[in-house]
């Protein structure tokens, strides 16, 4: 799992970017899940769950904007 998230946070911006993008923003939810479950945040796990089914239509938007403000996408770690 630690392969995963270092290999997602060490793509480039425009790889990152793309990634959010709609339909392929399923990729960051997934990135979510694996990243509570390494830091064992079942929390996180349940929230990422939510974000699935709630968050799809606005939650690419969010991850834009935070990955060209920050770096990376927002998590509650």
């Amino acid at each position: 799992m630690k392969d995963i998230i270092i290999a997602m946070e060490k793509l480039p911006l425009w790889a990152k970017v793309v990634l959010a993008l709609p339909f392929l923003d399923i990729i960051w939810v997934v990135y979510r899940i694996i990243r509570s479950l390494d830091k064992k945040s079942y929390f996180g796990v349940i929230l990422a769950i939510i974000l699935i089914i709630i968050g799809i239509p606005f939650l690419w938007l969010i991850d834009i904007i935070c990955i060209l403000v920050m770096g990376h996408v927002f998590w509650i770690d």
